[in-house]
């Protein structure tokens, strides 16, 4: 195969591969971005109370807060019509709205809750433990009505 060729193939295919990429500035784009940054602080502060890195209570306070003003943050990144492009939100998300603003309500007060909770002084993992599960359910409820897994 000429050498032509193959550069044409490989530049098709890196266009097509480029098509499946989500616009970061769309509402999806936006959301999903949030979402992330929402996992990986979750994952953090589940890895401390649970054992896998080591509690550091200044970090679990900054990250708690972090957790809980980005709560805050993706609902609005949801438009009034379901949007274009692969997402994992139901169309129960559009359909329900009332049901949908009540879990993302009560994911923001549980995270303000451990939020305020970790900027306690002396913290112990223990104490923490019943807020982060909270947490834990409140984004379990939500991703059982309103996600396409």
């Amino acid at each position: 195969m000429p050498r032509k060729a193959i550069l044409v193939a490989l530049f098709a295919c890196l266009t097509l591969t480029a098509c499946n990429k989500v616009d970061p500035n769309s509402p999806l784009g936006q959301r999903q971005i949030i979402f992330k940054q929402m996992l990986k602080t979750s994952e953090q502060l589940g890895g401390m109370l649970r054992g896998r890195v080591k509690f550091d209570a200044p970090t679990f306070a900054t990250s708690a807060s972090l957790l809980a003003t980005l709560s805050q943050q993706p609902w609005q990144h949801f438009p009034q019509a379901r949007d274009e492009g692969k997402s994992s939100a139901k169309d129960e998300v559009w359909e329900n709205q009332q049901r949908f603003d009540e879990l993302a309500k009560q994911l923001e007060t549980t995270t303000a809750s451990l939020a305020l909770l970790a900027s306690q002084p002396a913290l112990l993992p223990a104490s923490l433990a019943k807020p982060f599960k909270q947490v834990e359910n409140a984004c379990e409820a939500c991703h059982q009505e309103f996600r396409d897994y």
